[in-house]
């Protein structure tokens, strides 16, 4: 897990719920670095640096083209 990059930053631990589930089907390998902290104190989060997804980076085109298409670069859209 040394390898992997950071590919976005998120603020609030309700954003990831959605994109995690979205790796998973697609079978990626990731985590978000931060996460358990900020489900715990989400005020930390921010503090912390944000929620920090971690992806190989052989995968960062096929999940960029994820993000971009969940329309996450930016805000979550979603709902």
């Amino acid at each position: 897990m040394e390898a992997f990059i950071t590919i976005a930053i998120f603020d609030y631990i309700h954003e990831i719920e959605i994109l995690k589930h979205r790796l998973d089907q697609e079978g990626f390998q990731y985590y978000f670095e931060n996460e358990i902290m900020s489900g715990i104190a989400p005020l930390y989060s921010t503090a912390l640096g944000g929620i920090k997804l971690k992806i190989h980076p052989n995968d960062v085109l096929s999940v960029k083209a994820i993000l971009e298409e969940m329309k996450f670069n930016n805000n979550l859209k979603i709902v």
